[in-house]
């Protein structure tokens, strides 16, 4: 059984009284809904990028800036999420975060105006890229005993979320007559997040500036080891995936197949991650130093990427299987960030700074593919491209994997 662990207050008689909002079910629903919000705003945009510069006139330097957006506000809001929870409260800090992508996400469908749409983008990615950096201790601060298993939840709905936004957009966009009311219904899931967000502010009604815990700023961090080899994995990972996501199905047009199958192949490479999403954390419980699976994953994505390198268009969809389990790192270093730090400080500390510094990262990955086949007319370079980088993500990886607790590095 999921036991939730925060600080219970006391009765007048000295026993603990734990409300139904203290309890590991409301907040396991809780993490569960924020996690499914986490991505959608992101990637609602590509399956209606068409529509969205016919009817907000972006040109190519806009709409390129519109998909990279993501990734940079990631980097750049992620950077911060930790000292707001240190001063407002992790609670606190989430519920606004959440209030910030609803806000933004109901904004962009209100203009046609590309910079304001362009603004309002950034307001939700924010909250996103507060999100994406605080649940991992939010997880750390509830079930510190069950981090691989609640983290295994949190994936999984992730990477619903992130299915669902791209397989319903173009859809409801057409059933509902264009891309605002579509982008409105996945608004709304936003508010049924936020209320029992709205419930867990509770959880912060004793963070005071006199009696909060010190927050570990990311400079600090930067003076780690462990700081910094989470941060070229996450970083490493997450521009194999943005790369893949990017530019497979290009790759296997280029190589004959047509573009529903190449779309088909993509929607295999990432669907199959939705199991995975599962299994990893869950599996890390177990087993907390996790070089082996790094190395079996690691194994795979050099596989599907050979595979593509010197037979694209022969069993595409072994390769794109493959892949899928090539690019399952990120729920391993979710599940990571709350076992490599004793506190919930530590936690959101590690995970800030991993993820600004990785994402930074990360942007290199998709553009400097597109660089290389722009300039070689081909992918064999490009390709050669995604085999080098994990060369860097296993090395991290692996010292990551044996590390102890960033706290102790702090001293």
């Amino acid at each position: 059984m999921i036991v939730s662990t925060p600080h219970t207050p006391s009765t007048d008689h000295g026993r603990p009284t734990t409300h139904w909002w203290q309890g590991g079910t409301f907040m396991l629903v809780a993490i569960g809904l924020l996690a499914f919000n986490l991505r959608p705003v992101a990637i609602e945009v590509g399956p209606v990028l068409p529509d969205l510069q016919r009817d907000l006139g972006l040109t190519g330097l806009t709409a390129g800036l519109l998909t990279s957006l993501p990734t940079i506000c990631f980097g750049a809001f992620g950077a911060v999420a930790a000292g707001l929870a240190g001063r407002l409260g992790t609670h606190r800090t989430v519920t606004l975060a959440l209030v910030a992508v609803l806000v933004g996400s109901v904004l962009r469908t209100q203009t046609s105006n590309s910079w304001l749409f362009l603004a309002a983008s950034t307001l939700a990615l924010a909250g996103m890229a507060v999100g994406n950096v605080l649940i991992p201790s939010v997880v750390r601060q509830h079930f510190a005993g069950h981090i691989g298993l609640v983290t295994a939840v949190y994936s999984l709905s992730l990477s619903i979320g992130v299915t669902l936004a791209s397989v319903v957009t173009v859809p409801v966009a057409q059933a509902l007559g264009g891309w605002p009311p579509s982008f409105l219904v996945n608004a709304s899931v936003v508010v049924l997040a936020l209320l029992p967000w709205l419930v867990a502010l509770r959880h912060d009604r004793g963070h005071t500036t006199e009696n909060r815990p010190r927050a570990i700023s990311l400079a600090r961090v930067a003076r780690t080891r462990l700081g910094w080899m989470m941060a070229i994995f996450f970083g490493f990972q997450s521009a194999q995936a943005y790369s893949v996501f990017g530019w497979l199905p290009s790759i296997y047009q280029d190589a004959g197949l047509s573009a529903e199958r190449a779309g088909l192949m993509l929607g295999i490479a990432t669907g199959l991650g939705i199991p995975l999403a599962f299994l990893w954390p869950a599996w890390m419980m177990r087993r907390p130093r996790p070089v082996g699976l790094l190395l079996v994953v690691t194994a795979a994505a050099w596989v599907g990427y050979t595979g593509l390198l010197v037979a694209p268009g022969r069993w595409p969809w072994l390769w794109a299987a493959v892949i899928a389990l090539g690019t399952s790192a990120f729920p391993m270093i979710l599940a990571m960030f709350g076992m490599r730090a004793r506190t919930s400080e530590g936690t959101a500390a590690l995970s800030g700074f991993a993820q600004s510094v990785g994402y930074a990262i990360a942007l290199a990955g998709p553009f400097l593919m597109g660089a290389l086949h722009e300039a070689t007319g081909g992918w064999t370079w490009s390709i050669v491209l995604l085999l080098s980088m994990t060369v860097p993500m296993v090395v991290s990886g692996v010292v990551s994997a044996r590390a102890g607790w960033i706290e102790d590095e702090l001293h």
